[in-house]
């Protein structure tokens, strides 16, 4: 059963609640803007919109309490991002590192952080990759058309504030993200 599904079943809740912890933009070597974090946040706030209700996702300043971290690293040739689960005091957490990019177009760039965030936070809920190019959690192992994905979203975006009304998560991410959380039941 995936990690998840467990939260609600060991809570005995039809909601479950996880809190998230942002990194602030205080280190420049990682490439870090001030608006990245909210990015993240947004990113935070689709998938508990996504979930209908089943997921609680909470902001926390500290650290420590919380089961998703975003960090943000230093620009690398297609590297976007990476999540890594990992185990401390016995609760499972993720850490999740992303890579802002280094571009000329700053609404591409957003889109990017944006999206990244997104697709490894879907992993701190045990979302898999996929083969369909429309899911937020495709795999670019799979296509290699990584490129290509981000400019199509950037082609739906006229401003910075189209990114909240334009989730990114595809009919498809739902539907896993549910049935993930089916499992509990």
């Amino acid at each position: 059963m995936r990690y998840a599904a467990i939260l609600l079943l060991a809570a005995g809740l039809d909601a479950a609640t996880m809190r998230y912890w942002v990194e602030p933009c205080s280190r420049p070597q990682s490439g870090c803007r001030a608006g990245d974090p909210e990015l993240a946040v947004w990113a935070v706030e689709a998938w508990q919109a996504a979930s209908k209700g089943r997921l609680i996702l909470e902001r926390t300043a500290k650290r420590e309490e919380a089961q998703i971290r975003i960090f943000w690293g230093a620009a690398r040739e297609d590297v976007y991002g990476e999540a890594r689960p990992m185990e401390v005091d016995g609760m499972r957490q993720f850490e999740i590192m992303v890579v802002p990019p280094v571009v000329n177009d700053e609404l591409l760039r957003d889109a990017i952080v944006y999206l990244t965030c997104l697709h490894e936070t879907g992993h701190a809920f045990d979302l898999p990759h996929t083969a369909e190019f429309e899911d937020i959690m495709y795999s670019f192992e799979i296509g290699g058309r990584s490129r290509e994905y981000f400019a199509r979203y950037r082609r739906e975006l006229a401003t910075r504030e189209d990114i909240r009304k334009r989730s990114g998560i595809s009919k498809g991410d739902q539907r896993a993200l549910i049935e993930l959380l089916k499992e509990a039941r």
